[in-house]
């Protein structure tokens, strides 16, 4: 009887081993990364991405969003190279569901092939996109840069005062990312709906413009008033990220048109000027 009893703690001892190693299979290994996504399309609609590292060296991605509307089905992916610059698919995510607002996927892969681990993934030059639909997935409803993109909290705005369109005015402001580029976001306010207005860094300042172009940004929008553009390099392809910016000798300009880049609604110096 003496020795049953012991054969059943045995028994159980070796169960309990057992099924503990199991688990530790499945168990995270506990390092985890969050990058935020704001809203792009629907200005109610925003949230995180959670990157867990898993035993096996996979990574499991959820997505956590606000704002979803009840029964929608929303795509997502990580695309190559920053929000501001686009890029194809790298890795394709889980589908949000509208009614939750959640989605898990796990991978080791990249969509083509190429294995990928999660110290990779944190280095990666991407950006999450989250869709309205599968058949509207040119509407984005969340948008977040990751890796090496993600934006450190450190930025610097320049004022861009009015120049030959009264009224016509907004910032520039600079946004360190990790790797030491920069996301350029030009905001101008009461710029004419459907117009695309170039913009520039110059050379120089603005009491001794006109001064050469050194760095072209993306047009800002006039239904929006918005330009986002990455920097990380000028013009003639040397090196300028954000350390670079506020070091700069130089001003920006926002001009009415390709057409007419004479006439300039918005100007303003930055970096030592």
């Amino acid at each position: 009887m003496k020795n049953l009893k012991n054969l059943m703690i045995l028994f159980m001892g070796v169960a309990l081993v057992t099924s503990c190693s199991d688990d530790d299979t499945n168990t995270f290994v506990g390092q985890k990364k969050v990058f935020a996504l704001s809203s792009v399309a629907v200005p109610s609609i925003s949230g995180t991405a959670t990157f867990i590292e898993n035993a096996d060296n996979s990574t499991t991605v959820e997505l956590k969003l606000n704002g979803t509307p009840d029964g929608g089905m929303h795509p997502a992916h990580i695309h190559f190279n920053t929000a501001a610059e686009g890029g194809d698919i790298a890795i394709t995510l889980g589908t949000v569901n509208g009614t939750t607002g959640f989605s898990t996927v796990t991978f080791s892969k990249l969509d083509n092939g190429t294995a990928v681990t999660f110290d990779q993934i944190l280095d990666f030059n991407g950006y999450i996109n989250v869709h309205l639909s599968a058949t509207e997935l040119g509407t984005i409803v969340a948008q977040g840069d990751i890796g090496q993109n993600e934006l450190t909290g450190t930025s610097k705005a320049y004022v861009l005062n009015e120049k030959d369109v009264p009224g016509i005015n907004g910032t520039a402001t600079f946004f360190e990312r990790k790797n030491g580029d920069a996301l350029a976001v030009l905001n101008i306010v009461n710029t004419p709906a459907g117009g695309m207005h170039p913009a520039h860094i110059h050379m120089g300042s603005v009491a001794t413009s006109p001064g050469a172009i050194t760095f072209t940004f993306n047009p800002v929008n006039g239904d929006t008033g918005m330009s986002k553009t990455n920097v990380s390099k000028l013009d003639n392809q040397t090196a300028f990220g954000y350390s670079d910016v506020l070091t700069t000798n130089g001003y920006v300009n926002v001009h009415l048109s390709a057409e007419a880049l004479g006439t300039i609604v918005a100007q303003g110096n930055i970096g030592v000027n």
